[in-house]
């Protein structure tokens, strides 16, 4: 009974979706639910806003991402080679990943406020001019990407650092014996050997970086204009201030569809690496 009652409050919301995606269906102003097929699907798709807002999203999330992923890796390193103050570190890069990221958004907001944030000040008490951190494209794009790299690196850490600690340490000997340096240590045994690790975390985090929307709602709003919207605030914006649910569920399949083809593209380009392993 329990497995029943979990599937129903799992796929009922999801058909209910699907089938509300071929209607013309409106709150406000109340309109009668009525059939029209593909038009949802298709009026998204011929719109230069949602392309505009998977581009964005796109962009966020793969340069996040990829910067997550780097960083965590050197600091899950660091902190395997056993640095001074190693269990201390381990707590304080932990710390950001337990907070809220609505939390966080508003933190980050104060701090890089175009006139009285802390950071403009700063800058301008050593000669800097005040920099629009939040009211331009290409600064408020590398704000949001800032913010999602201070949050979610910490996963990346926990994870590699677990990968790490379960490698054989008689590889490790062997290659001492050998003199192989430290570089060729990490290139021919530590990273092959935790690809499969690797491509998991990115997976997940790709994943989990499509569906940004509480930090962007935050910092920007999707702003200056739509240049930072994302794709989970674009059907904020349809769905929760037009009431447009026959517009939002085609936007959201759609959404589904786009993480799908990432995804799937991400695995297939790692698939010949993954089989070398084997």
């Amino acid at each position: 009974p329990a497995v029943l009652v979990v599937l129903l409050v799992a796929i009922f919301p999801l058909v209910y979706s699907l089938t509300t995606s071929f209607m013309s269906f409106r709150l406000v102003p109340p309109t009668p639910p009525r059939f029209v097929g593909l038009d949802n699907y298709a009026a998204l798709l011929q719109q230069p806003r949602f392309w505009h807002v998977v581009r964005t999203t796109a962009l966020i999330s793969i340069v996040a991402v990829a910067i997550q992923y780097v960083v965590g890796f050197g600091c899950a390193l660091a902190l395997q080679a056993k640095v001074p103050g190693e269990k201390l570190f381990r707590v304080g890069l932990l710390l950001p990943m337990l907070l809220a990221p609505v939390a966080v958004a508003l933190i980050a907001r104060m701090i890089f406020n175009p006139t009285m944030g802390p950071l403009n000040q700063l800058m301008t008490m050593v000669g800097f001019p005040n920099l629009p951190f939040l009211t331009q494209t290409g600064w408020a794009l590398a704000c949001i990407v800032a913010v999602e790299v201070w949050q979610w690196t910490p996963f990346v850490i926990l994870m590699m650092l677990a990968g790490l600690q379960t490698l054989p340490d008689d590889v490790y000997e062997a290659a001492a014996l050998e003199n192989a340096t430290a570089w060729q240590q990490f290139k021919g045994i530590t990273f092959p050997m935790l690809l499969p690790i690797s491509a998991a975390v990115v997976f997940i985090r790709l994943v989990e970086s499509f569906k940004i929307m509480d930090t962007v709602f935050v910092m920007t709003g999707g702003g200056p204009g739509i240049s930072t919207e994302t794709l989970t605030l674009f059907a904020y914006q349809e769905g929760f201030k037009k009431f447009n649910l026959g517009y939002t569920s085609a936007l959201s399949f759609l959404f589904l569809i786009v993480i799908t083809v990432f995804g799937v593209a991400y695995l297939a380009l790692l698939r010949p690496h993954l089989e070398k392993r084997r």
